[in-house]
């Protein structure tokens, strides 16, 4: 038997197209949907039903020097550490990863050097080299804790002698008391941002006809979040759920979560949308603005869905300075410029626009 092409799989078994409410696509689109009717019919082993679930490559978030080697493909699997390694390092910035699109987006770093450059105090600093680490809070403290991390056959030493060590951290209060207890970090930490809660994350065109929370509880689809690797943000999203539809329905959306596929990191900012975008999930559920990062830099591939209510469920994250940070007139510079600019910064990212009391709120760590 000839194997069926991809523009024929959502259109077998009695038109499974007509039966949703998408109409028409671009052509893009078209690429797009083919492994949706093989997944919803009960392949749930994490892995694209007939080969065409669409890959997508990891956009740099700053440019790479013009004269040495760039691996931005398929073969870049450190996207979540910034800068370089293995000369002087001029801040370090250890941060739980879900704010990148904001911290790394050119309205923070690249103005925080030109504010440090006119600043009388700051104005000698070397600021070239910012290396900036966006990965799981767990993971954050892990490596921290650990004094190393892997990242296949590499392994980076984690530790004051390297230099690798952060000056700063953001994360949540819970992360951060870890940290405090094991003497890394000083003992108050001050808010920054608050997320908008959770939001969906579907293919472009939406060929299954999700509009909102509801559509999640539909038996033909499968789901993906945060793992349990991530407990906090995993715990936020079901939190959500149970919230806005019930327990009951979100027992039923968790037994059709896709869990394992074929190269989970462990960091949902990377996974939930490979997941979907290679076709081992329907639909994601992630925080609001990485839902808007995603259908802004990928549009052919992904759109977001807003889930009315979210914002109730909504975390935030704080910013604290090590204990004895290596680079402590940079992290000063940087932290009196940072709970400046960030307020107003954030919310063009899709975060909530924070009121004056609670942004540089002080949380007491200890």
């Amino acid at each position: 038997m000839p194997k069926k092409s991809c523009a024929s799989v959502l259109t077998d078994e009695g038109g499974f197209l007509q039966r949703r409410t998408f109409i028409k696509a671009s052509a893009a689109t078209a690429l797009l949907a083919p492994a949706w009717g093989a997944l919803a019919r009960g392949q749930s082993n994490g892995q694209p039903a007939d080969g065409c679930g669409t890959a997508f490559v990891w956009q740099p978030m700053v440019p790479a020097p013009a004269d040495v080697p760039a691996l931005n493909g398929h073969t870049d699997t450190i996207p979540d550490i910034v800068g370089r390694l293995g000369s002087r390092i001029d801040l370090a910035i250890f941060t739980e990863g879900n704010h990148f699109p904001a911290l790394l987006g050119g309205g923070i770093i690249d103005a925080f050097r030109s504010w440090a450059k006119n600043h009388p105090d700051y104005a000698a600093l070397p600021l070239d080299n910012i290396v900036i680490v966006t990965l799981p809070q767990p993971m954050i403290v892990s490596m921290l804790l650990g004094h190393a991390i892997s990242f296949g056959n590499l392994t980076l030493d984690v530790s004051r002698t390297s230099g690798f060590f952060p000056d700063i951290v953001m994360a949540g209060a819970t992360p951060l008391k870890a940290l405090y207890k094991a003497s890394m970090v000083e003992g108050k930490a001050r808010l920054f941002a608050r997320n908008r809660g959770p939001a969906l994350v579907i293919p472009a065109g939406n060929p299954l006809g999700v509009h909102g929370l509801d559509d999640v509880a539909r038996s033909d689809l499968r789901i993906v979040m945060a793992s349990t690797s991530e407990p906090g943000a995993r715990s936020q999203y079901i939190a959500a759920l149970e919230g806005l539809l019930g327990q009951q329905p979100t027992q039923a959306i968790l037994t059709r979560e896709t869990v394992s596929f074929t190269g989970r990191l462990g960091i949902q900012h990377r996974d939930v949308p490979y997941a979907v975008a290679s076709r081992a999930a329907h639909v994601g559920i992630i925080y609001a603005h990485l839902a808007q990062y995603y259908a802004a830099a990928f549009p052919q591939i992904f759109a977001k869905v807003t889930v009315p209510g979210a914002e109730q469920f909504s975390s935030t994250i704080a910013l604290v300075t090590s204990v004895d940070p290596l680079r402590a007139a940079a992290a000063k510079a940087f932290s009196e410029y940072f709970l400046k600019a960030a307020r107003d910064v954030y919310p063009r990212h899709g975060f909530a626009m924070m009121d004056a009391e609670e942004f540089g709120e002080e949380i007491a760590l200890g």
